[in-house]
């Protein structure tokens, strides 16, 4: 059989191809294209096919178009409705200035080599202060992959804060990818874990009844707060003293970098490993980068693979995080200004601040004022232009409206006075965790009706 090797030139204006046919005789063809058009349409429209009425009768089953008559208007409608919803900062759109600058980017493939990812990487990899960079799917499979990447052989275990997204929020992964046991804390001070929450949990030697810990995962910022650096120091010293490995899920470490000064590469410093989201705080469609050393990341690479993470043309993904990098993160800061005033103005209504705005969340309980979650959900959905709001948890975001914020503390001022009016007496009781640490994270639930 004749084999039939293909160099792949840029395409010009005018094109040297071959019209290959069953009986394999090469028959060179020679066609113009437009620059500006698609080179699939160019190749259609030179090559001659008669079209077989089976293949044209699959060829319209197979055919779709998923843009609506009113796709426009729906995607303005949409992006008003994100910049009037409080339930996370991962709901940001990309906005037509991104899109522009994102279809310039290069058009390889990631699993072979894709020029603009490269370079994108790079650039992260030297913005942390690490050897090298991996750009994933998500934060999910930055973790995971980072933690698969870092144990060899079970038996092993981690620890991390029990509130923690590789915990909570990643499906078990630690177990089922790596065989790994979760040792989770509960940080006595409230707010974050320290080395004396930490040191007496670490399991040391070679009792057969035991998992060894390999890695301390910390999360920075954890529901919007902010770890100290020289908490997160000492932690780092005690691991490197006792071979532990320490992983940063560094989903929002933007944010600390904008609200604490703090350079990235000095952030990163004290950890082996940091998965970095880009989607989150920065308004990218999609995309983390795992950093770490050279060694790390090709071995990463390979678990990237193994759990179906290897992507093609990712050009234009690496395109619009080059954008949210340069445009975006530059409005962090008044993210967390706007964060500050939705914590005032609740505050000046008497209602109760779970945890405070360190940055882009606030958490709030209204029983302070006799008001429920969902009384609060339900009215601001009713607004002319509505709020989304799924509890006690209130994330603001780059494309948050100030009107939004304004109108929300509206809802909760008219509430308060219907409450007042109606003689309720706020309750007292205080939603306390098994473990005794306050539960921030209330999710609304309107009750059921009673039934006779």
């Amino acid at each position: 059989m004749m084999r039939i090797t293909t160099t792949f030139r840029p395409i010009a204006t005018r094109l040297e191809s071959f019209l290959f046919r069953p009986d394999m005789r090469i028959l060179p063809v020679r066609h113009s294209c437009n620059q500006n058009r698609r080179f699939s349409s160019c190749v259609s429209q030179s090559l001659p096919f008669k079209m077989d009425p089976k293949l044209a009768s699959i060829i319209e089953q197979v055919k779709v178009d998923i843009i609506t008559p009113t796709q426009q208007q729906d995607n303005a409608r949409y992006l008003e409705e994100v910049s009037r919803s409080f339930i996370s900062d991962t709901i940001t759109v990309p906005t037509k200035e991104m899109f522009a600058y994102a279809v310039q980017a290069s058009l390889g493939d990631d699993v072979y080599s894709e020029p603009s990812t490269i370079a994108l990487e790079a650039h992260i990899a030297k913005l942390t202060g690490k050897e090298a960079a991996l750009f994933v799917s998500s934060g999910t499979m930055g973790n995971q992959v980072a933690i698969r990447t870092h144990l060899q052989q079970p038996p092993n275990s981690i620890i991390c804060d029990v509130r923690a997204h590789i915990n909570k929020y990643e499906g078990g992964g630690a177990a089922i990818h790596s065989g790994a046991l979760q040792i989770t804390l509960t940080p006595k001070n409230g707010h974050h874990l320290t080395l004396k929450d930490i040191e007496p949990n670490v399991v040391f030697g070679t009792d057969v009844h035991s998992a060894p810990t390999r890695i301390i995962c910390l999360e920075n910022t954890l529901n919007g707060t902010i770890i100290p650096q020289s908490d997160i120091i000492e932690i780092a010293d005690f691991a490197r003293k006792n071979d532990i490995l320490m992983h940063l899920d560094g989903a929002r470490l933007w944010h600390v970098a904008a609200e604490t000064r703090m350079p990235i590469d000095e952030l990163c410093a004290p950890f082996d490993s940091v998965s970095l989201c880009l989607s989150k705080g920065l308004g990218a469609p999609i995309g983390t980068c795992l950093v770490g050393p050279k060694a790390f990341i090709q071995k990463a690479r390979w678990f990237r693979k193994i759990f179906g993470g290897g992507m093609r043309q990712t050009g234009v993904l690496a395109g619009s995080v080059a954008y949210a990098l340069t445009h975006n993160f530059p409005l962090l800061p008044k993210v967390h200004a706007l964060a500050k005033r939705l914590q005032a103005g609740l505050e000046e209504l008497q209602v109760g601040i779970l945890s405070p705005a360190e940055t882009c969340m606030v958490f709030y309980d209204p029983s302070t004022i006799g008001v429920e979650y969902w009384e609060i959900i339900e009215r601001a959905a009713a607004l002319p232009k509505p709020i989304s709001l799924t509890g006690s948890r209130l994330v603001v975001h780059i494309q948050t409206s100030p009107e939004a914020v304004e109108d929300f503390l509206s809802v909760i001022k008219t509430l308060k006075q219907e409450k007042i009016q109606a003689g309720v007496v706020p309750s007292q009781e205080r939603v306390v965790d098994s473990d005794g640490m306050r539960n921030v994270y209330v999710r609304a639930s309107r009750p059921s009706t009673p039934t006779r």
